[in-house]
């Protein structure tokens, strides 16, 4: 579907406090738009970014109407709660208790689209400061749901498939075919092997330390006295940052194309998307040490991805911080906590005074 409805909303309400607002359509995804509001200018100064879809719902899953907000038990409930909407609205709330007038450096709020599924609209930032020629800011807030403690690292995530095409032919006889299924054996066995080695590498950052490779699919064949003529592996690898996406696609089809072509199997290796690559913000970094200094919390790491690495490759600095749990995304009867909103109100209002109305 369409965020522009949501994306107009935003624009509206943005430009009645002031802000100069640009709707970007989003080449090659019809009916995609990001949507860049700024006050202020000059160079350095603060983005505060999110996402403007969420993922499909069950509705009969469902206590009450979830395209509808619902308040009750000292929870907001409704679709896009936690996972992100809210955000926006908490943004709002947050502008309209400071000194706008004064902004000694630019204030940014950016709202993307899709970050559930095709990461286009945070991709698209990256030709921005050619688009827009200026660059975007020095220091990004995304207010992904992380109970308000701050993220600065997380692994990346990609998906791939990987398909063996061998010979069906009658059981009785292995002669006459090329069993896919006896070839994805070993297959698995070296991605264990090679999951081994990987995870030499650690960051105790994180609460599982190494980077994980999950066989998570297989299907192969369609009848027991029939000999496999094709298999198919699904695989979900989690890296750590430092770890380039591309790298490691190449580095697994390098070790599997030999076992492949031993056993005169076809070996077919595709991505199932595009895949989110590792983010790592340094601890040094002064947005970092805001938002340590404000929450009272140090800045952890997660293993689910974000935008976050698209804006650090445009030369921002990037923390993940949030109202909200990530227990309660993509649930029935997503939640937002009262209790979570005037904490982040104050969040937001401490990082406006620290990087746009304090002196730099």
């Amino acid at each position: 579907q369409s965020n522009r409805q949501v994306i107009e909303l935003l624009a509206g309400w943005f430009a009645d406090l002031g802000f100069a607002v640009e709707t970007l359509a989003i080449p090659g995804h019809a009916g995609k738009f990001n949507l860049i509001a700024s006050l202020g200018s000059g160079p350095g100064g603060l983005v505060l970014s999110g996402h403007t879809d969420t993922v499909p719902f069950d509705e009969p899953l469902w206590s009450s109407n979830p395209l509808q907000l619902c308040e009750r038990d000292g929870r907001l409930y409704g679709l896009g709660t936690a996972d992100m909407k809210s955000f926006f609205g908490l943004i709002l709330h947050a502008l309209q208790g400071l000194p706008l007038g004064r902004l000694q450096r630019p204030l940014l709020i950016i709202a993307t689209a899709d970050e559930e599924s095709s990461m286009c609209g945070a991709q698209q930032l990256q030709h921005l400061d050619r688009q827009l020629g200026r660059q975007l800011g020095r220091h990004a807030v995304i207010g992904e749901p992380t109970g308000l403690r701050p993220i600065r690292s997380h692994k990346g995530i990609t998906m791939e498939s990987i398909r063996l095409q061998g010979q069906a032919g009658h059981s009785s006889n292995p002669a006459l075919g090329r069993n896919a299924l006896e070839g994805m054996h070993q297959i698995i066995s070296e991605l264990l092997r090679w999951r081994d080695e990987l995870q030499q590498q650690r960051n105790p950052i994180f609460e599982v330390p190494v980077p994980t490779l999950n066989l998570g699919h297989i299907h192969g064949g369609d009848n027991p006295n029939r000999i496999c003529g094709a298999c198919e592996l699904h695989i979900d690898l989690r890296p750590l940052p430092g770890m380039e996406l591309g790298e490691l696609r190449a580095a697994m089809a390098k070790r599997l194309a030999p076992i492949a072509e031993g056993l005169q199997l076809q070996l077919q290796i595709q991505p199932l998307f595009e895949g989110i690559p590792a983010m790592e913000t340094p601890a040094s970094a002064e947005i970092v040490q805001a938002v340590e200094q404000l929450t009272g919390h140090p800045a952890g790491a997660v293993a689910f991805g974000t935008e976050g690495p698209y804006f650090n490759r445009l030369g921002l600095e990037t923390v993940i911080l949030g109202p909200g749990s990530i227990d309660q995304a993509h649930q029935p009867n997503e939640y937002l906590a009262l209790d979570q909103i005037e904490p982040a109100v104050r969040l937001i209002q401490g990082l406006v005074r620290r990087f746009c109305l304090e002196p730099g």
